[in-house]
């Protein structure tokens, strides 16, 4: 920041603090975390008068100071200050309380709109276990959080669960790039405030359950968008929710999108261990579109690694669950959850295995079945399975024609998952550039996407 800081000043003075006051406050709270700070008023001179910007957790441990004073939350950046190391580890955490949770949630969106460097935060494998531990837990202990007086109703909830609903419909439609920044600003403005009151319990625990929903969404878009980092500390955000809102299937079906974004990512045991404790969070019976899920996602998880048989037992198990699907009765987050996504899931488990007719006979399905919904997203990654089948049986002019057509498909929504998809076609027919199909292909990879061959 150049010249003063003005708007830390401006608290400073609210507070009641004096510059001294205020930097032995700061150290004792370091000395709590096992930090020994040395800061006198000279430092709080500094970063007032001159604008400067302390090292990391300083910025929060400021915050926090403030906040007692002013019995009200303060966050670094209500004075200028952001401190991306901790909310990038804050991200990372399941919260005790879910008020923590919705404070990083809302922490994650301001910083996820401005484009500051938590959007490049980086994908932590670590960080996978103790969530998935913590909710299958909590969600076998039955676990329930506290309520408080009436503020809104039903049919406020059932407001955010239409624009929901309507959120989802543009990310299966356009990709998740498309309107991830307008949910955010909708979740910032309208739904995280009203968490941060107390209400009844039955409207306490809807509002957690559409919190979730939405954290969740937003995370698939940020993953969908190639935003891994962010998109892991909002799903284990929208995780705790789910626990806070006492809903075992939204949990569960987190887990499953945890789980995708961990096999993608190249951790297909840590993808496998997500699907499991989701499954082992279910009722018997219980969201049979969530478990068919969860069954495809081990499926593919289990294809990655190789072992044949268990994966085509789990596609197996995944088909015959989503047999006893009513779409009616499943909720609106489970909607996605229909033949073209499911097929589409088991293509790329064959074609990972290497066995390019059970690829086929699921991408046809899965492709045809998405283009007459007009999903562009879905239909484009069927189609580059086909792709890849055409390649197995060593028909490359016309895997290359097949891979033309995912261009044009990719062109058309907002998604790095399908440009991804598009650079694995150009990987695996580099060695057939020469043929007027393939170039064909890397030319129009070059012209719509930008994508060099």
């Amino acid at each position: 920041m150049n010249g003063s800081n003005d708007a830390l000043a401006a608290l400073i003075t609210e507070a009641g603090f004096s510059w001294a006051g205020l930097a032995r406050r700061v150290n004792d709270l370091g000395a709590d975390e096992g930090l020994a700070l040395r800061y006198d008023y000279t430092a709080v001179h500094r970063w007032v008068k001159r604008g400067e910007r302390p090292r990391p957790p300083v910025p929060t441990l400021l915050a926090r100071a403030l906040s007692e004073r002013l019995r009200r939350r303060i966050t670094p950046a209500d004075f200028g200050m952001t401190d991306e190391e901790t909310l990038a580890a804050r991200g990372l955490q399941y919260a005790d309380h879910p008020r923590t949770t919705v404070d990083t949630i809302i922490d994650l969106g301001k910083a996820d709109v401005a484009r500051r460097n938590i959007v490049k935060a980086p994908f932590v494998l670590a960080a996978l276990g103790a969530p998935s531990r913590d909710w299958l837990l909590a969600t076998l202990d039955e676990t329930s959080t506290e309520r408080g007086p009436r503020q809104i109703g039903m049919r406020q909830v059932a407001g955010i669960r239409e624009m929901f609903a309507l959120f989802q419909e543009l990310d299966v439609m356009r990709g998740g790039g498309h309107a991830r920044t307008a949910l955010v600003e909708y979740m910032q403005s309208y739904v995280l405030p009203l968490l941060k009151r107390e209400h009844e319990p039955d409207v306490q625990q809807a509002l957690y359950e559409a919190a979730a929903e939405q954290s969740y969404l937003v995370g698939w878009m940020a993953y969908d968008d190639g935003e891994h980092g962010l998109a892991q500390r909002y799903l284990i955000q929208a995780l705790r929710l789910a626990q806070a809102a006492n809903h075992s299937a939204l949990g569960a079906h987190v887990l499953a999108g945890m789980s995708d974004q961990a096999n993608l990512l190249g951790h297909p045991r840590e993808a496998l261990m997500l699907a499991r404790a989701g499954r082992r969070g279910l009722a018997d019976g219980d969201a049979p579109a969530c478990l068919a899920d969860l069954h495809i996602l081990e499926a593919r998880a289990l294809a990655a690694l190789g072992e044949s048989a268990p994966a085509a037992a789990a596609v197996a198990k995944a088909e015959q669950t989503f047999a006893r699907v009513d779409h009616d009765d499943e909720p609106v987050w489970a909607r996605f959850i229909d033949t073209p996504y499911l097929y589409g899931e088991a293509a790329h488990c064959f074609r990972d295995l290497g066995q390019p007719d059970d690829t086929e006979r699921f991408a046809t399905e899965s492709a045809e079945r998405a283009h007459q919904q007009g999903r562009a997203r879905r239909a484009a990654l069927s189609h580059a399975a086909l792709a890849t089948a055409d390649l197995d049986r060593s028909d490359v002019e016309a895997a290359a024609t097949r891979a033309a057509h995912v261009v044009e498909l990719a062109a058309s929504v907002n998604s790095s998952r399908t440009i991804g998809t598009v650079r694995d076609l150009q990987h695996r027919l580099k060695p057939y550039a020469t043929l007027p199909e393939v170039r064909h292909f890397t030319t129009r990879a070059t012209e719509l996407l930008g994508l060099a061959a």
